[in-house]
This record gives structure tokens, sequence and C-alpha cells, in this order.
């Protein structure tokens, strides 16, 4: 597909910047697809009337947010678009699957533990007494994307590890009777220690987004904690922000 492509010299916007920015707007989109070949270097300076050297600057910005990827022997290649995800009471997996991103699940831990004085105040139960902890690697197109944490009360559902890995969480509950209602979330930033940077194919000291929730269901009761790190490269949260009458 070729692609309409154009920059204004006559702007106070960096000229690689406004390439980079028609870019990602194509990606976003789905003009440009995962798996597209984006033309060459040389070839896109010439349509535009660049340097070489502005055209790899544009590249080599939505290569760093993991937008596109170097191929030897192949060219530069579309990966996928960020997932922004809004900030409403919904599962990874449903925002994914929507984003056209092929959720893939890989369960690493899912077992009964004593609470911890702070997921038991989060879950409302006594601190050591038993809850289900699962530990959830999510993929969209085999990339890491996020590691979720999650705990619920026990009893509340079975936590089939098959089920986990084809669907989401949400999707369990809500299967199981579950009506979800509200929930208390916060988001915040970190650099990733060693072992997540490895768990999510990123540098150890890498930032990483988090959020915390403590969802509800329609009767007030706590059916889960989660605690969740994200990629930035892959991933963002929107928000919607209302004037106050």
């Amino acid at each position: 597909m070729q692609l309409e492509l154009s920059v204004d010299r006559s702007s106070p916007v960096p000229l690689y910047f406004q390439l980079a920015q028609q870019l990602e707007a194509a990606i976003e989109h789905g003009t440009l697809t995962p798996g597209s070949l984006l033309g060459n270097e040389i070839e896109l300076a010439a349509r535009l009337g660049l340097s070489r050297p502005t055209v790899r600057q544009a590249i080599q910005s939505l290569v760093d947010k993991g937008l596109l990827v170097r191929r030897r022997g192949v060219g530069t290649q579309v990966v996928h678009s960020q997932v922004k995800r809004p900030l409403e009471l919904s599962s990874l997996y449903d925002d994914l699957e929507a984003a056209g991103q092929r959720p893939a699940t890989k369960v690493l831990v899912n077992t009964v533990v004593p609470a911890s004085a702070e997921v038991a105040a989060a879950l409302g139960v006594a601190e050591d007494s038993e809850v289900h902890r699962v530990e959830r690697l999510r993929l969209a197109h085999g990339e890491p994307m996020a590691y979720l944490c999650n705990f619920l009360p026990p009893g509340l559902i079975d936590l089939d590890t098959g089920q986990l890995e084809a669907t989401g969480l949400y999707r369990l509950m809500r299967a199981a009777g579950i009506t979800l209602h509200s929930a208390r979330q916060s988001i915040g930033a970190r650099a990733a220690t060693a072992a997540e940077a490895e768990r999510l194919a990123e540098e150890a000291g890498a930032p990483l987004l988090t959020m915390q929730r403590v969802t509800f269901d329609d009767t007030g009761r706590a059916v889960e904690y989660g605690t969740h790190t994200y990629r930035p490269s892959r991933y963002s949260f929107e928000f919607q922000l209302l004037v106050r009458s």
C-alpha cells in the first residue's frame, strides 16, 4: 500500500518527527498492519525529498517505541500498534482482543497461599487465611505484554489453569455468575527488577507501568486484588477527564 506522506518544511516541528507521527498514525489506525514492510529508507527519502539520516531518525524513534523492527534481509517491518487501554472495568484480555492483538496467556503460578497483610486488607479477609494466587504472563503477537498477579478469595470460582490460558479472568468470573460492579485502581511506574525484566523481555532497570486494582461485585464484596506490570512501549492507559459543573 502506498502511504500518503508529506512534510511541511515551514513548520517548526522537526521533519523527522513529522514523518514519525504520520507513520505512527498509520500503524495505530490499521493502515499499516502488523507484518507490513515499510519500504527502505532510500525510497522514502527520495519520495519525500528528505535526507536519509532524517528518515532513519524517524524510523528509529518508532523502533524505540516497539512499533517497528528492523529485520536483516527483510527490511523494516511493522510489529504492532501500542494498546491504549481505557480506564474502565475491563480485563486486559478483552482489551487486547478488541484491539486485534491476538492475546495469549501463560499461567506461571496457580495455587493457594496464606494472605499477606496487604492482600488481606484488599480482599477483606483475615491475615494468613487462604487465598488463591494466580500469576500469568499476557502476550500479544507472541511478545510479552504484561505480568499479572491476582489474588481471589477461596471458593469464589474454579481456577482451572487450562481455562485461565484460554480466556480472561473476568470472563471466567462472569461465567460463574459473579456480577462485577466497580473497582478501586491506582497506576504508577517504576524500574524493572532483574526478574521482571527477564519475564517481559526488557532490560533490568527499564521503566514499567504498574497497576493495582481491587474489584468489587454488586454486593460490595471484594472479589479480586490484582497487581500488574506492563511494558510501556506496548501499552498505555487512556483517561477521560470531565469538568465538574
